[in-house]
């Protein structure tokens, strides 16, 4: 398992630096991931299919409702609120599962490279991870990203939020023996996770755009991101 954990952290790499749209590079980790590791694939599949059929993420805030207001710590310790960012723009709220994740590498990545345009939009970007703060921090580093990661520890704001999701023995067991620690990494052993979701705030507190989907595989379109913070 060790060496297929090397190898696709390779595979990784290239993913992340495709030219390519963030829905592309996704897909093509996905695809690679079930050709080397089929079973760890197929138990991705069933996680999947037991979250959507429960409907995990359905309950989160819509748009056109208010974005519950949130205050957390970010890498370097400091406290960022919503509300007080609002004050400069609209805001992309983006869940990430944590730093160990490649997919959220990868589109934390993405959302790195288009800072910028997010700016020129009159947008910012939070991503909020239940990571503890130096995890959170290598995310920041390894994506290159100015915007703040914000740490959301034991899920708390998930959770008021309707996105918190137990990984299930299935999974937990395939995690464990890649490599992956979360007690560690989140200092709580309760194998609990947010479903990825965006939500895009408008100055009002108002949710206009929100992408929730419990397959970690897919995101919210870059395009429909900026489109959402810029209208």
């Amino acid at each position: 398992m060790a060496s297929i954990v090397e190898e696709l952290e390779k595979d990784f790499a290239r993913c992340r630096d495709m030219d390519a749209s963030l829905a592309e590079r996704l897909s093509s980790f996905a695809s690679i991931v079930r050709l080397k590791a089929p079973q760890f694939a197929e138990s991705v599949d069933r996680l999947v299919f037991r979250l959507k059929e429960t409907g995990a993420g359905e309950a989160a805030p819509k748009p056109d409702e208010p974005m519950p207001e949130f205050v957390l710590p970010d890498s370097e310790g400091k406290l960022v609120g919503l509300r007080r960012l609002l004050k400069n723009g609209p805001v992309a709220v983006v869940f990430n599962r944590g730093h160990w994740c490649p997919y959220c590498r990868i589109n934390v990545a993405a959302l790195a490279k288009i800072q910028e345009q997010v700016k020129n939009a009159g947008g910012q970007i939070v991503a909020v991870v239940p990571d503890r703060q130096k995890f959170a921090a290598q995310l920041k580093v390894g994506a290159k990203a100015n915007f703040p990661i914000l740490i959301d520890m034991d899920n708390g704001y998930a959770m008021s939020l309707n996105l918190a999701i137990w990984v299930g023995q299935e999974m937990q067991a395939m995690m464990a023996a890649a490599g992956v620690n979360l007690p560690e990494y989140q200092g709580n052993d309760s194998w609990m996770i947010p479903t990825p979701a965006t939500f895009v705030v408008d100055i009002d507190g108002l949710i206009k755009a929100r992408h929730v989907d419990p397959d970690y595989r897919k995101r919210m379109a870059i395009e429909d991101m900026i489109a959402a913070l810029r209208s």
